[in-house]
């Protein structure tokens, strides 16, 4: 077994790591064919706190090579021994959970109860999974002919190519790694540049779990090299990416090369409908953790809101002060704070300007509306804006940051369109006691996934997917663990007397 490629700079309780300069190929520590590195930040201290190799094309196509190998004999492999190994990295993640949660909060800026809840679920995602290494279900049909029968087979899909984002950089890695492993597909991950460090640590997990060479590999790199050639090589059969719209249609084109299968989660801009009939105490508290959570960097979060008229005025009072009472800061240094930094400084750019230009089309900054200049990290604070209105860039386009646009509406068959008019339909939510009013917005509303009167969270055992420009294909549960599969049919003549 190498030597862990972790080691710690400086006193444990600092959290310092140094990666080796190496990718994972075919259970080994190999060197790239780069001399360049990617260097990963603390977001909120702005410090160093690792570096990765930069990966490259020829990188790729060893790894593609050798997962195509590793793949032919783990399809052959029991699907209870497929199972096992699923078990056994989530047992393993269980082992060292306060380790992968530190090293989570250092390099992603989430809270410290957030981070747990990502480690936590990744675990339970390990498990759950493993269960369909004895589910994969075919079906038998009638034929036409006599003494015939139809068999319709589930096989592994072959080499998955997975992408992964930078805002649950363990999760959804798992998300591309267990199902397929359990499937019997080899997997080569690009991670994101921003968080790479815990997919390293992943590695060196099935190292130490003495996964067979070749069905984890680890390269990281730039999306436009990487990802593009982990998308468009003829020997991965399916590419799973998590990113936004023009990254996706990126990876779609390069995998259009040889017509392959892809699995998308994109962008969002998730509508949330306050009626008059809202519990406007609860409906705030649900809105408020739906935007800040992560600092407002997930695809599900709560993105513009519609408040019916006659309550708006309540409504914006009481959410200004919640969000004005949002605490922030180093989540290292202080466990109790709801809310991190943003993941980099062209994100909060990006936040910055979005702001700014609601601003200047007339919509008004009730609270916060600043990037954070006293003290180190890339933090953005609380911010309320009302006032907004349906067609503003702010309503629009995918915020991910922790910035609420509010606007008013009068009836509900309004609002339902609204809702609906975006290009975006991954996740929505309305808060109401009235049932005829939920009822109208679970068959109304054109999403993946409506919530009513309760924030965003997806459950494994559902189906995670998104209509229009959020994505194709989904995660989760029985009908995301079948992406992985692919058909066969079988006619089956059994009579073999007339020979």
């Amino acid at each position: 077994m190498c030597k862990s490629f972790f080691y710690r700079e400086k006193e444990r309780h600092e959290g310092k790591w140094q990666i080796m300069n190496k990718l994972y190929i075919n259970g080994d520590w190999v060197e790239s064919t780069s001399n360049e590195i990617i260097t990963v930040l603390n977001p909120a201290t702005e410090e160093v706190i690792g570096e990765v190799p930069k990966g490259t094309k020829e990188d790729v196509d060893r790894a593609v090579d050798g997962a195509f190998t590793a793949q032919k004999k783990w399809a052959k492999e029991s699907g209870a021994t497929r199972a096992e190994v699923a078990r056994k990295i989530g047992e393993a993640i269980e082992r060292d959970k306060e380790e992968w949660i530190r090293l989570l909060v250092q390099e992603q800026g989430k809270t410290m109860d957030y981070a747990r809840g990502e480690i936590d679920k990744s675990i339970q995602y390990c498990h759950y999974m493993a269960g369909f290494g004895l589910r994969m279900e075919g079906d038998t049909l009638p034929s036409e002919r006599e003494n015939e029968m139809l068999l319709v087979l589930k096989k592994p899909i072959g080499v998955v190519g997975g992408i992964v984002p930078w805002n649950f950089p363990v999760f959804v890695m798992l998300r591309k790694v267990i199902p397929p492993l359990v499937a019997g597909c080899s997997v080569v991950i690009k991670p994101s540049t921003e968080t790479p460090l815990t997919a390293y640590k992943f590695a060196e997990l099935v190292h130490e779990l003495g996964l067979a060479p070749g069905l984890f590999q680890l390269v990281p790199g730039s999306g436009s090299e990487v990802g593009n050639a982990i998308a468009a090589h003829e020997k991965v059969s399916l590419v799973t990416m998590t990113g936004s719209f023009p990254a996706g249609s990126k990876v779609m084109e390069a995998a259009a090369t040889n017509v392959k299968k892809v699995n998308l989660e994109l962008g969002g801009k998730a509508p949330v409908i306050v009626t008059q009939n809202a519990d406007i105490d609860e409906a705030v508290e649900h809105i408020v953790q739906s935007r800040i959570v992560n600092t407002g960097q997930v695809c599900t979060n709560a993105e513009r809101v519609y408040v019916q008229e006659s309550v708006i005025d309540t409504f914006n009072e009481k959410m200004a002060e919640r969000m004005k009472a949002v605490k922030y800061g180093d989540p290292l240094k202080d466990s109790s704070v709801e809310m991190g930094p943003l993941i980099s400084q062209d994100q909060l750019d990006d936040v910055v300007s979005a702001v700014q230009e609601a601003k200047e089309e007339g919509a008004t900054i009730v609270v916060g509306g600043h990037a954070v200049t006293d003290r180190k990290g890339f933090f953005f604070e609380p911010t309320v804006i009302t006032n907004a209105k349906h067609e503003m860039k702010i309503m629009t386009e995918e915020i991910f940051g922790p910035v609420l646009p509010i606007t008013s509406y009068e009836t509900l068959d309004q609002v339902i369109d609204w809702a609906n008019d975006s290009e975006y339909g991954l996740s929505s939510s309305i808060f109401t006691n009235d049932y005829n009013e939920m009822m109208r917005a679970i068959n109304e509303l054109n999403f993946g996934e409506v919530y009513v009167n309760r924030e965003h969270d997806e459950a494994i055992h559902g189906y995670h997917a998104g209509w229009r420009k959020s994505g194709v294909g989904g995660a989760d549960g029985k009908y995301g663990f079948e992406d992985y599969l692919a058909t066969t049919v079988a006619y089956l003549q059994y009579d073999r007397t007339k020979q």
